[in-house]
């Protein structure tokens, strides 16, 4: 339990510190930050206008399934896996769910 406790907050913290970074020439974009702590979910979504056009983007999307985090999405350049492990996260509690199954078994991170 300890371990999930723990899983949940490395989580927000690290979607709080992308939350906050916001580019200066897309002033109509917001970062918005879903926790769901009851069903283990965690998003962040870029939503808002860019020259017209609209944004409605998944930067991460985290579930915590059976003690393990699975990245369900990844759009950055520094993988999200990579800052959870500088935290303290074990490759073995994370699954890259945004892989194929075939392919994350030679990955080094969690298959399920």
């Amino acid at each position: 339990m300890e371990r999930l406790k723990k899983y949940r907050n490395l989580i927000q913290q690290v979607l709080k510190q992308y939350a906050a970074l916001k580019p200066a020439n897309m002033p109509e974009i917001e970062n918005q930050l879903i926790f769901d702590e009851k069903h283990d979910r965690y998003q962040l979504f870029s939503v808002g206008w860019e020259h017209g056009r609209r944004v409605h983007a998944c930067i991460f999307h985290l579930d915590i399934i059976n003690g393990k985090i699975w990245i369900q999405e990844d759009n950055t350049d520094r993988p999200i896996a990579q800052e959870l492990m500088d935290l303290g996260v074990p490759k073995t509690d994370i699954v890259l769910a945004f892989q194929d199954p075939y392919v994350r078994q030679h990955s080094g991170f969690a298959v399920a």
